[in-house]
């Protein structure tokens, strides 16, 4: 009576792992494989990477004339803020993205050229992105 029952313990246990296989794993593939077909294997390429191309020339960073906004560009001058997480800086309610750090300072008056991005990811939990393209002291 012992052996059916350890028989069948054995046999749903492995019922159990099989069922817990992850799709594509090449435990249950019923496609035919390239040589019983005699077709090459299809193999897939990563989509490109497309190239970006900057709009304007390079942007002066260091007290130099603000370049004028381009295209959806906005001009915002104030005081900078430090955010709740660390190296996040904060302009009335912008998060600035970019730019150079030694002039982008919490307590800094500044006035930053750029363009807002709200559907940018950050790790930063507060304010819309706002990427920096140019940047002086006010």
């Amino acid at each position: 009576m012992k052996t059916p029952r350890t028989v069948l313990v054995a046999l749903l246990a492995g019922l159990a792992l099989t069922a817990c296989a992850a799709p594509g794993d090449g435990s249950a593939d019923p496609s035919p494989s390239p040589s019983t077909t005699g077709a090459a294997p299809v193999t897939s390429q990563p989509d490109p990477v497309p190239s970006v191309t900057p709009s304007r020339p390079n942007p002066t960073w260091k007290g130099g004339p603000s370049t004028p906004p381009g295209v959806g560009g906005t001009t915002i001058t104030g005081t900078i803020r430090a955010g709740v997480e660390p190296n996040c800086l904060l302009l009335d309610d912008h998060l600035l993205v970019g730019g150079p750090r030694d002039l982008l300072k919490a307590g800094a008056k500044v006035e930053v050229t750029g363009r807002p991005e709200p559907g940018m990811m950050t790790t930063c939990q507060q304010g819309t992105p706002f990427v920096v393209e140019s940047a002086r002291p006010a």
